[in-house]
């Protein structure tokens, strides 16, 4: 099983934060997962202009061709202006409409208040609903006090990044089993 940790921003520490505690879990519970960071923050992406994603070079095609090849994907994205971050954004634009579909994505958010848990429900949902992927429904949503000297404090937020790693990995193998039955379904 191949699965992704994308974190979605150029600026700050929490989301990395963050993101590295949830593939350190992976890692650690999953070993015969294949699992990858990227951290938009470590390489140069292009905007979207339009083109098929496998038509980029460099790191803008690198980061799109290990997204479309994942199983699973965990995005990490902090909470900007009460939006998603713009680096985050050109990330789905460079990919197809349908890169997730037969994905299964979970979310993991930052933020300064607990009011912007708002941009998940009706921004970051649907977004990933019209690409076609298979949600895992609860997602962590981690506020500024959670965090302390660039390290999760919070116990509770600790568990709940387990439970979604668990969550993605479980709901991965259950939807690749009701694939393989769906396939078998075809004679040729």
């Amino acid at each position: 099983m191949k699965i992704v940790g994308l974190s979605g921003s150029i600026v700050g520490s929490k989301t990395r934060t963050a993101m590295d505690f949830t593939v350190n879990v992976l890692k650690n519970k999953y070993p015969d997962s294949d699992v990858t960071l990227i951290d938009l923050a470590e390489y140069d992406i292009q905007f979207s202009d339009g083109r098929n994603y496998l038509e980029y070079e460099g790191d803008t095609k690198y980061v799109a061709e290990t997204i479309m090849e994942a199983d699973a994907i965990i995005i990490g994205t902090p909470v900007f202006q009460a939006s998603i971050p713009a680096t985050l954004k050109n990330v789905f634009d460079l990919l197809p409409v349908n890169a997730f579909r037969d994905k299964v994505v979970g979310m993991l958010v930052t933020a300064g208040s607990a009011k912007h848990y708002l941009m998940v429900e009706q921004q970051l949902k649907p977004i990933l609903a019209y690409m076609k992927a298979q949600m895992v429904q609860t997602y962590v949503f981690i506020e500024e006090e959670d965090f302390y000297r660039k390290e999760i404090v919070s116990d509770d937020v600790k568990f709940r990044i387990e439970r979604l790693a668990e969550d993605t990995v479980l709901l991965t193998e259950t939807f690749s089993k009701i694939q393989e039955v769906k396939e078998a379904e075809y004679d040729f």
